[in-house]
């Protein structure tokens, strides 16, 4: 069993299922410094589902990617503040007047993240946007702009980590999710994460916190896993 509290993982509560969704917030929460909760918990079980997270101790990483118009957007913020949240996502790509926006509402009480390139897109997924260029290049840019507009970090996967930390200080929180535990840099899993990297690789190269969904609550079991993680985050 994980004796002490895992500070640079955030667990993502991904389910259907409400008393399973009880069940990891009981078993993660005393164990890790966040629970992550987004739109699938949240749009079933609403607001009660983010305070049972809160209840457990570990902060509460509100994973909507809000990306809308400004006004909208730090309405939402406003909105996550009440209900205690540490950290909230917005999408990079709203620009700038947006990501400022989110940042002034969101003031010292809440952690605002700019959503970089999604973690399940590649160089043809981008060309079909009509984004071409390297998907780090585009992390890059965007993690700029959200450094410049106030944001307290980032999302980005595991493969821009060592780019964005020497390009853009150690201030700037860098959270990275694609993390698999038996994966190396750029390897290929069977599920939508392409841009992926292990536990100990990450945090080597300048992460901050890692996001795991699938290879904790999925494991069969998730106390080994987390002793595992324990000797990657010492």
């Amino acid at each position: 069993m994980t004796e002490t509290r895992l500070e640079c993982i955030a667990v993502a509560l991904d389910t259907d299922d409400r008393d399973t969704y009880s069940d990891w917030c009981g078993l993660f929460g005393p164990r890790v410094g966040v629970l992550k909760v987004g739109p699938r918990v949240v749009l079933r079980w609403g607001r009660d589902a983010v305070r049972e997270a809160a209840a457990t101790g570990a902060d509460v990483f509100l994973d909507m990617k809000f990306h809308d118009i400004p006004s909208t957007v730090a309405g939402a913020v406003g909105a996550a503040k009440e209900l205690g949240v540490t950290y909230l996502t917005v999408h990079a790509g709203g620009g700038r007047r947006m990501l400022e926006a989110a940042a002034e509402e969101a003031g010292d009480e809440v952690r605002v993240l700019g959503i970089t390139v999604l973690t399940h897109l590649d160089a043809d997924d981008l060309r079909d946007l009509d984004l071409p260029g390297a998907a780090g290049d585009r992390v890059l840019s965007w993690a700029g702009s959200a450094k410049a507009a106030g944001c307290a970090g980032v999302v980005c996967s595991p493969l821009e980590l060592a780019t964005l930390r020497a390009r853009l200080g150690p201030e700037l929180l860098l959270v990275s999710p694609g993390i698999r535990f038996e994966a190396g840099p750029g390897a290929a899993v069977a599920d939508d994460q392409r841009r992926v990297a292990s536990p100990s690789a990450a945090l080597r190269a300048g992460a901050d916190l890692l996001v795991i969904g699938r290879p904790l609550t999925q494991a069969p079991d998730p106390e080994t896993a987390l002793a595992a993680l324990a000797e990657a985050c010492e």
